[in-house]
């Protein structure tokens, strides 16, 4: 990493700051670049990507300049730039810190960025003056009052005409938080604003994965999951300036559907528990509730025999539901911030508890089994076609098998997973 200044040289200490915990990836280069009017000890840092923005970067900078003094708050503003014309000098002349990444992607741009905030609180945003950076008090106002994730909701405040596409509008972002809130037991109105603010320590506690739009859905899903205070606020959606495309518009018609898509696959995959849990659970009791009266042989319920094929539908529902709750629950524990799913799946699920737990119900099933092994044996290697009480209980007795094997092997892999996930944690306090 290179720290450059325009006109002055840093403080050692402050250039000591700024040096500490970077990564320097091989064959590229990162350079910081300071105003010749840095902000000392800032409580804010406003930090914003930014490719390829000259048209509107002087205009953003004085913006924020402008929120920072309305707020009355100390601040600095970073942006992270991995342009190929004059954003970053420009940014620079008009006194914002420039951090050069050879690297593009918004939420590569902010985990390049975390080791030189300076500030408590991260303000995040766009650089092209479609957020109004000129009321950023709301957003202070929040944290000093003890938030730490405070999203911006365009629904809330204002939406200039022609600033968002219809698709957008109308489809993509309301149907998108929709499924967000419904996946994570949440109440947010506008899971895509761009403008959000939270704490430095909850943004280096997230360890953000994504390296592209599907950042902001994983920040809010991550705000969740880890108990973060969180609060709205109202903010205004400004159209583009005359003569730029916004980045969506660059990349293509397919750009949004992209984008929405791999926003889902975030919402999915982080929120896979609940596509498991209870409904596995569900599936379970249904498969046991169908399969376990026909041990004794086929059942009359009115017009309808419910016999073999039955059991074997039930059979199939019982262990497909177990084994989607029981993977349900290690998706809780790989992704388990507040350690609450831990301690519950590991008290309902004791190692000594589960282990005989799984050799009972699997011996049982093999007890099940005899009478059609027996039966078998003495009428020379031959079934009847016709279902009797030793073809239920055979039925009931491997789909038992199947459950204890299936405990004893979850058990297991729960314990082995609460042991990494541990490590993690604790390699990762030692290197913060």
């Amino acid at each position: 990493m290179t720290v450059l200044t325009a006109g002055i040289d840093t403080h050692p200490q402050a250039r000591a700051q700024e040096n500490a915990g970077h990564h320097v990836e091989e064959g590229s280069e990162t350079r910081l670049l300071i105003p010749l009017h840095d902000a000392d000890s800032p409580e804010l840092s406003i930090v914003v990507p930014a490719l390829n923005e000259q048209l509107t970067i002087s205009e953003f900078v004085r913006w924020c300049q402008e929120g920072l003094t309305e707020a009355g708050i100390c601040g600095e503003i970073m942006i992270v730039d991995s342009s190929t014309d004059m954003t970053a000098m420009r940014a620079l002349e008009v006194g914002a810190r420039v951090l050069r990444t050879p690297k593009r992607g918004l939420g590569r741009a902010y985990k390049e960025a975390i080791p030189h905030v300076r500030g408590s609180y991260v303000l995040m945003g766009d650089a092209d003056c479609t957020y109004d950076f000129r009321h950023v008090k709301p957003f202070v106002d929040r944290f000093r009052e003890g938030y730490e994730f405070v999203m911006g909701s365009r629904w809330k405040g204002s939406i200039e005409p022609g600033s968002m596409p219809r698709l957008h509008r109308y489809l993509g972002t309301p149907v998108t938080t929709w499924i967000l809130n419904r996946l994570y037991s949440s109440r947010f109105s506008d899971i895509h604003c761009g403008m959000r603010g939270i704490t430095r320590d909850g943004l280096v506690a997230m360890d953000l994965e994504s390296d592209s739009w599907e950042y902001a859905s994983e920040m809010v899903i991550k705000s969740v999951q880890m108990g973060l205070r969180t609060t709205e606020v109202p903010v205004r959606f400004l159209k583009d300036r005359d003569g730029r495309l916004s980045h969506h518009k660059r990349a293509g018609w397919l750009s949004p559907w992209r984008a929405a898509w791999t926003n889902l696959r975030v919402m999915f995959v982080y929120g896979s528990d609940f596509f498991m849990l209870k409904s596995g659970l569900l599936a379970f009791v249904i498969g046991l509730l169908i399969t376990l009266p026909l041990s004794a042989g086929p059942l009359t319920i009115g017009h309808i025999t419910f016999s073999l094929y039955w059991m074997l539908f039930g059979m199939t529902f019982t262990i497909i539901g177990l084994q989607a709750f029981l993977l349900g629950c290690i998706a809780q524990v790989l992704l388990d911030y507040q350690g609450r799913a831990t301690d519950r799946w590991l008290k309902t699920f004791s190692y000594t508890r589960s282990a005989v737990l799984a050799a009972i119900v699997a011996l049982a099933g093999f007890g099940c089994t005899v009478p059609l092994i027996v039966y078998y044996l003495s009428h020379h290697e031959s079934l009847s076609l016709q279902a009797s009480v030793q073809d239920g209980l055979g039925i009931t007795g491997l789909m038992l098998m199947m459950i204890g094997f299936s405990l004893f092997t979850f058990t297991l892999v729960l314990h082995g997973a609460v042991i990494a996930t541990q490590r993690v944690a604790r390699w990762g306090r030692v290197n913060a």
